[in-house]
């Protein structure tokens, strides 16, 4: 019994909170990066008590990574379906200039997300395979339409253009945008004999 004959409090079934912690975290990294994202900051963004940080990671670090890989998988995902949707090269080809233009890096979150992986995966292997995990889901997606050697550009392209257009204070020329994809994946690869399904 608990305090005056009260029945002791029952421990809270939170099955989900492991999951709301590790989006808690992306949610404060975006607003405030990872120098800024303190477990006590996350704990309160997630509602939970400050200890469930530590009984569900060993570190801070093991959070981050956590974070960092669901983010790269949601990214990956919504890259892959737009893809996956293309019934032929032409199909491919406008999905890229969407991709580039209103899936990748729109939300000012996702750009900060991205950036602060980047810059942890300069200096740590463990992110760093993550971005090769994230690079390698691109670069397959884009193979169901282009050869490999133009998938492998096309993915810097993407990157890249999305990266200008986000960080850029002029206005976005999607005209642009296509042109380039076109330049990209209408070039003959090595050899000189074109891909098929390239014209």
């Amino acid at each position: 019994m608990g305090p005056q004959g009260a029945p002791p409090r029952r421990r809270r079934f939170d099955p989900e909170r492991r999951d709301r912690i590790i989006d808690a975290c992306l949610q404060v990294i975006g607003e405030v990066g990872v120098a800024g994202a303190s477990t006590r900051r996350v704990a309160a963004a997630a509602d939970v008590p400050l200890g469930s940080i530590t009984y569900h990671f060993t570190d801070v670090d093991e959070l981050l990574h956590e974070a960092f890989a669901r983010f790269s998988r949601q990214v990956s995902d919504r890259f892959e379906q737009r893809m996956a949707h293309a019934a032929s090269v032409d199909d491919a080809r406008r999905a890229v200039v969407d991709l580039i233009g209103h899936d990748v890096l729109v939300d000012p979150r996702e750009l900060v997300l991205t950036h602060e992986l980047y810059t942890l995966a300069a200096r740590d292997a463990r992110y760093r395979e993550l971005t090769h995990a994230w690079m390698a889901r691109s670069r397959h997606a884009l193979e169901r339409h282009f050869d490999p050697t133009t998938a492998r550009v096309l993915d810097a392209l993407i990157e890249g253009l999305t990266i200008h257009r986000a960080l850029d204070t002029e206005p976005h020329d999607e005209d642009e945008v296509r042109r380039a994809v076109d330049a990209v994946t209408r070039r003959p690869p090595a050899g000189g004999r074109r891909a098929p399904g390239t014209s």
